[in-house]
């Protein structure tokens, strides 16, 4: 969970600020998600998958329900 500062100082932030800073994790990150045996790396990017789709899921049911109420 974010710090109430934390998500105060994201949302000043510009559309492209917010862009660059999550290219910059990826790039810092990205080696560690490749890391280990190919049946680990798999898994890793499985769980990717399913939390995507997940919030995916929940972010079109949300759209769903608020047209629904207009």
């Amino acid at each position: 969970m974010l710090s109430p500062e934390t998500l105060a100082e994201y949302r000043r932030m510009t559309p492209g600020q917010r862009l660059a800073l999550a290219l910059r994790m990826t790039d810092e990150n990205l080696p560690s998600l490749l890391e280990g045996r190919p049946d680990v790396i798999e898994r890793r990017f499985e769980l990717l998958r399913r939390e995507n789709d997940l919030r995916n899921h929940n972010m079109r049911v949300a759209m769903a329900r608020t047209r629904q109420d207009s």
